[in-house]
């Protein structure tokens, strides 16, 4: 039979065995709690960086992600308008201070590789007197033009010996200025600015021209370069007198070109020579002429 010190030793004992049972349960309770905050906080950070992730959609040049997706779905963003101002009140038409022989004589020598290919036309017995209308068909509108024999007898008879050869059928309007010097230019079927029609001739210039709105011109790449590339000005257009004029639009043409530049240009020739090509596509799916 147990004695009471005994008694007292192994109550001791157990007293000490639940202790230490609460001390290393406590101590797990404590070793769990740290682990349950540690992994909350592990949870929270990656949220914050997923958070912080998606939010910021932007790529590498800057862009924006969403804006770009919901561009795309859209497709691409239209071209800006620019806000043209065009004068209304068209100038006085050229006049030659001489008259020329009539007839006259012109030379068309081969100059460069055709765009498109094209003979030459006839330089013989070319009348200095007259007109010719001849109407550009396009999607965009008919722009008519009024031939003056008068003022350019040679560029009038490759004009519309371009035109009745199908030259110019296909071919669009390549560059459009809209600030400074207002004008469309076409005549290229290569698009490029650089096509000709695989001849030139010789100005057919005075010191008193001037060009405005409503005044047709042979664009050129300097003296005697004329070929097929020409330009219609619809505005202003503070030129020296070195392109030569050779008639004028009509007022339903003018009408149309105008619609044309409001649409503005991607900008492609600027800064030199300056404009670009038109938002508003022309291409000359017939030309009429009437000689």
């Amino acid at each position: 039979m147990a004695t009471n010190q005994q008694r007292r030793e192994a109550a001791k004992r157990k007293l000490e065995r639940q202790l230490a049972r609460r001390s290393e349960q406590a101590k797990r309770r404590r070793i769990v709690g740290v682990g349950v905050t540690v992994g909350a906080v592990v949870v929270v950070a990656g949220l914050v960086v997923i958070l912080a992730t998606r939010g910021d959609d932007s790529t590498a040049d800057g862009s924006d992600s969403a804006a770009d997706s919901s561009a795309s779905a859209s497709g691409p963003p239209s071209a800006p308008q620019e806000d043209v101002q065009i004068p209304t009140e068209r100038v006085e038409p050229a006049s030659r201070p001489e008259p020329l022989p009539n007839p006259t004589t012109c030379e068309y020598p081969e100059s460069g590789e055709a765009a498109k290919e094209v003979p030459a036309p006839d330089g013989e017995n070319v009348p200095s007197e007259g007109t010719a209308k001849v109407t550009l068909h396009s999607e965009a509108g008919d722009i008519g033009l009024d031939l003056d024999r008068a003022l350019a007898p040679c560029t009038v008879n490759s004009f519309v010996h371009l035109a009745q050869e199908g030259y110019y059928t296909d071919t669009g309007c390549h560059r459009i200025g809209t600030q400074g010097l207002q004008m469309l230019q076409c005549g290229d079927p290569t698009g490029s600015g650089t096509g000709g029609p695989g001849y030139s001739f010789a100005d057919e210039t005075f010191d008193s021209l001037t060009y405005g709105r409503g005044v047709l011109a042979m664009a050129n790449s300097g003296p005697d370069t004329n070929g097929s590339q020409f330009f219609m000005v619809f505005g202003e257009a503070p030129l020296p007198p070195d392109y030569t004029v050779f008639g004028t639009i009509d007022d339903a043409g003018l009408e149309v070109i105008d619609e044309i530049a409001r649409a503005g240009h991607d900008g492609s020739f600027d800064p030199s020579p300056g404009g670009g090509k038109p938002n508003t596509e022309v291409t000359f799916t017939d030309v009429t002429v009437d000689a």
